[in-house]
């Protein structure tokens, strides 16, 4: 954290917490108390506390899920969890699986509307896994990819 105004996420990208008011700064003082307590991301505490904390915060202001997921908070909350993952070795710090698929998607079909009428993979869902809020099970993603030609391969760790 740079100071009380400014966090800089794993890119290195600065996120400036000025646009946000005084009750969101203290939602985002409030994740980063817990993250510090429970920095575990193998328990799963933070991951099961944030999406509840910041959706009733937002829901009591009257914004949607999908309204909520697109605000600055929820998207610190995100890069604390992200950063907890891989502190704990659950996720690496890059050449994100998600980040590729993304990539590929855009490359070769032009748009996540496409991908999923040829994969199977529902939009929501394809959302959900890029954004990190749900998982697909590996034998559902090989099944899915196997349709358009691709496949999963396990690979060494660097």
């Amino acid at each position: 954290m740079d100071d009380s105004s400014r966090r800089t996420d794993r890119d290195g990208e600065t996120i400036d917490l000025t646009t946000l008011d005084m009750d969101e700064r203290e939602l985002v003082a409030e994740l980063l108390r817990f993250a510090v307590s429970y920095p575990d991301a193998r328990t799963g505490q933070y991951w099961n506390f944030y999406g509840k904390r910041v959706g009733e915060f937002y829901e009591k202001r009257g914004l949607t899920r999908s309204e909520t997921i697109k605000t600055l908070v929820w998207r610190i909350a995100q890069e604390l969890n992200g950063r907890l993952l891989v502190a704990a070795g659950l996720a690496r710090d890059s050449d994100d699986f998600g980040e590729r698929l993304d990539a590929t998607i855009g490359e070769k079909y032009g748009s996540r509307h496409r991908f999923c009428e040829l994969t199977g993979i529902s939009e929501d869902m394809l959302s959900h896994v890029l954004a990190k809020r749900k998982h697909m099970s590996i034998q559902s993603l090989s099944d899915a990819l196997a349709k358009i030609g691709y496949t999963i391969h396990i690979v060494p760790a660097s």
